[in-house]
């Protein structure tokens, strides 16, 4: 079969939206997916139970109903609540920036679609131009320089703030919504007046929204995950708020599930897409997934998908508690940009990706640069010299080309890669809707700051006590954690808390104040 034959062969296409994928540069055979035809009618059947309503997360006893919620959403009573609330909040004027504090899904999913949709001048251009659309500012980590970078831009009489948790316990979210509480008090300003919460109800957040008179509350449902919640009302918020079409969103990734329903896979561009991860990477990740989108606009896509796509199936045990080390490891960057960045390593360097190309093919202005060729011809000629060059040298390549970027494209595009995840981890037998690393994280973070009061016990109870960090953590009684008490040690005295230090003979030593 020659390349125009394979191509032909290999491409799944939707020609009501002009989305196009093709995997003709993949190294598969016929036989290939012959072999996994168990695994297709598998993955098939259970997708239809998890649309069903079937417990798909069974962890903790939960259904995964981000496919069909956004098939009803755009008709219930929650949507046009949304869309209400955001077009008076629009309309008064009273707020002209919405701050969305959330971190994970609940920030990714909302900053690929302002970053997509509305561009990356979004905050620079006027509120006429804007439509009265909002500003929109994002807390996603628990970090003191991005509070302090917030807080320079920020108008807090004119700032609406999100606070987005479904849990409501998410500490980093808690962290900035405390700061913020008090920054506001401490200019006699009540936060309320100026926040919304999303969480599920009765939730830590939800009861403290209403005793500190938040202005909403919007819940949030419990078989919805944060990685899969933007187009549910984690997305729909933000973007109501800046006049984005999100119903139209939501036709684009319905859309898209409708067509990857088909249980031939080589009808269905998600079945197809998860056979390539399953045979590229070995059946079990072996190959890296890179992700370069030829547009500015999908710049973070690879950073949505490391969650999507990490976090579902980055899994040390299957459904059967066996240990299997199962994930994709996901990075990119864009086209043409990333071909001076990293595409020497994927050209020359170790062969160990697929990676998967997006082409954007209507210019979002026509710019001449010699001749008939414009910029955007360039950035086409670039494209696709890069897909030859790779599949030259014997590199795995996934192409997809979409005619523009709306609302509705972007919305295949996550529909897409969400059902490929779903149906990989059928193929690899492990539970794609929870996150036991990240609990992980959280319990061992929880040591370290209790590790820190005790620490900052002994400090107080010893004031001019001189020593290293052994010395001190000794003094704390726990001296198998020196290590970890240098690091206490070494951020009191650079913000001046605590404890000051001098060198001594190339180590610290730490005097209490």
């Amino acid at each position: 079969m020659n390349w125009i034959e394979r191509s032909e062969r290999y491409t799944l296409r939707d020609n009501a939206s002009g989305f196009a994928v093709s995997f003709a540069g993949m190294k598969f055979k016929d036989g290939d997916l012959s072999a996994m035809a168990p695994l297709f009618a598998h993955a098939a059947s259970e997708m239809i139970e998890l649309e069903a309503g079937a417990i798909k997360n069974p962890d903790e006893q939960r259904k995964v109903t981000h496919f069909t919620d956004r098939i009803t959403y755009p008709q219930s009573s929650e949507f046009q609540e949304v869309e209400d609330f955001a077009s008076r909040i629009r309309a008064e004027g009273k707020f002209d920036a919405v701050v969305v504090n959330g971190i994970g899904g609940s920030a990714l999913g909302p900053q690929l679609m302002q970053f997509a949709i509305n561009g990356p001048y979004w905050n620079e251009l006027s509120r006429e131009q804007r439509k009265n659309g909002l500003k929109i500012y994002f807390l996603d980590n628990t970090d003191t320089a991005g509070f302090a970078d917030l807080l320079a831009v920020m108008v807090p009489e004119k700032t609406l703030h999100l606070v987005v948790s479904k849990s409501g316990g998410t500490q980093e979210t808690r962290n900035n919504m405390i700061a913020m509480e008090k920054f506001y008090a401490a200019r006699g300003l009540k936060f309320g007046d100026h926040a919304c919460a999303v969480t599920m109800q009765g939730s830590m957040l939800y009861q403290h929204a209403q005793e500190a008179g938040y202005l909403k509350i919007f819940n949030m449902a419990d078989s919805v995950g944060g990685r899969t919640s933007e187009t549910a009302i984690v997305g729909h918020l933000p973007a109501a708020l800046t006049g984005v079409d999100f119903k139209t969103f939501l036709a684009g990734a319905c859309a898209m599930d409708k067509w990857t329903r088909n249980i031939d896979c080589l009808c269905n561009p998600a079945m197809f897409l998860a056979a390539m991860w399953y045979i590229a990477g070995n059946h079990r990740g072996d190959r890296n997934m890179v992700i370069v989108p030829y547009s500015d606009r999908l710049v973070l896509l690879s950073r949505y998908l490391q969650q999507l796509v990490m976090e579902s199936l980055g899994k040390e045990l299957d459904l059967d508690g066996n240990v299997v080390h199962q994930g994709l490891n996901v990075f990119g960057n864009k086209g043409g940009t990333d071909a001076h960045a990293f595409i020497q390593q994927l050209n020359d360097g170790r062969d160990d990706f697929f990676a998967t190309f997006i082409e954007v093919q209507k210019d979002a202005v026509k710019l001449p640069i010699d001749g008939n060729t414009g910029m955007g011809d360039y950035l086409h000629g670039f494209f696709e010299g890069l897909c030859a060059a790779l599949r030259n040298k014997g590199r795995q390549v996934i192409t997809i080309t979409i005619p523009q970027i709306t609302v509705f494209e972007l919305g295949q595009i996550i529909a897409l890669y969400e059902r490929a995840v779903a149906i990989y981890a059928e193929f690899i037998h492990i539970n794609a809707f929870h996150q036991p690393g990240v609990q992980a994280y959280k319990l061992a973070a929880k040591d370290a700051l209790a590790l820190r009061e005790k620490v900052l016990a002994a400090i107080g109870a010893n004031p001019g006590f001189s020593g290293n960090a052994a010395a001190f953590a000794k003094l704390a009684g726990c001296e198998e954690d020196a290590v970890e008490v240098a690091g206490i040690l070494n951020r009191a005295a650079v913000n001046g808390e605590y404890v000051s230090r001098q060198d001594k003979s190339g180590n610290w030593v730490y005097t209490v104040k």
